[in-house]
């Protein structure tokens, strides 16, 4: 994983006032917790004292009490109260717990990944999909580095065999480009050429013709991803990483074609199923793909001119991670 990033690693709806709610993201074990007017807080599961999982204790006054002997510590992550100790002692700094920052929108909760207790700009969502959208959200687990789900799904080339039953059908085998273009310094976006295959030769990016539409595909460090279907219909996916063999797909279809409220939720409801089809289709391959994690350099993998998405990924993916001072 990279650090120094915003990573989406919840559904708002998964962490509730008043109840904490534990769970392994970037290889920690994490807790989530409301105060009272509603702030999500992100801290390490692992209590000070004696490693207690925090999850399983109680919040009180804006405190996430520890259940096994009743420390409490605030959002800042530090301890105020050891009731062994007596309410006029003096608590040692010590006893403290690592705090992320966190940022709540679009019903997503993200955590900043680093070091930085002031952390930048917070992350972008995709600025085309508005309030005026609705959606229907699922989520499933692949036994694979969230790097290779991912690429998945940037790969342009691979449609019309594992979704030549959905997506990929028609047969268009031949990539020209893919063409790809930085959106800021946090994301990406891809634009798709497929075609059937006519006598001529795959076309390379650059002898492609500047785009006249929106993208086809977008994302955006550290792990969400947009499927630019139509105006009115589009597919998010969180890769939310947790830890360097397993992840977890937030997957959402979202949709501005019907409107009516039980109409809506039918056919939000038929764009979510057949979403999972298609991820389906993608998990059985891609969950035997080794090595379990991409990398950009020394992977033995020979990389073709159709594979401009995943390679314009790894480069990025590996500007970063040296950037925060990370090995490959």
């Amino acid at each position: 994983m990279i650090r120094n990033q915003w990573y989406a690693v919840l559904e708002s709806r998964e962490v509730k006032t008043g109840r904490p709610v534990g769970v392994t993201r970037m290889g920690e074990k994490l807790v989530f917790w409301r105060t009272a007017d509603g702030q999500v807080v992100c801290m390490s599961d692992i209590c000070p004292h004696i490693g207690a999982p925090l999850h399983k204790g109680k919040v009180k006054q804006d405190r996430l009490t520890c259940p096994f002997h009743g420390f409490e510590f605030d959002q800042g992550g530090q301890c105020q109260r050891v009731p062994a100790l007596g309410t006029a002692a003096a608590i040692p700094r010590a006893l403290r717990t690592r705090v992320y920052p966190t940022h709540e929108t679009h019903d997503l909760i993200f955590i900043f990944w680093g070091e930085a207790d002031q952390p930048p700009t917070p992350p972008r969502f995709f600025e085309s999909i508005g309030e005026d959208f609705s959606y229907a959200s699922f989520r499933q687990h692949w036994p694979v580095h969230y790097s290779r789900m991912a690429e998945n799904q940037l790969d342009v080339a691979h449609l019309p065999f594992i979704h030549a039953s959905t997506i990929g059908r028609g047969g268009r085998m031949v990539v020209d480009g893919p063409l790809v273009k930085p959106d800021g310094e946090d994301g990406f976006s891809l634009w798709v050429y497929n075609r059937l295959d006519d006598g001529t030769p795959a076309r390379r990016a650059e002898d492609l013709p500047e785009p006249e539409r929106h993208p086809f595909l977008q994302f955006r460090f550290g792990n969400i991803w947009h499927n630019w279907i139509s105006d009115d219909i589009r597919v998010f996916i969180a890769f939310v990483p947790v830890d360097e063999e397993n992840t977890l797909m937030y997957g959402r279809y979202y949709q501005r074609v019907v409107r009516l409220p039980l109409l809506r939720e039918l056919f939000n409801l038929a764009g979510k199923l057949g979403s999972i089809v298609i991820a389906n289709q993608d998990r059985r391959i891609v969950s035997g793909q080794l090595p379990k994690k991409s990398v950009l350099k020394k992977s033995g993998e020979k990389i073709l001119p159709g594979d401009g998405g995943i390679l314009y990924y790894r480069q990025r993916r590996y500007e970063l991670k040296r950037a925060a001072g990370q090995e490959e």
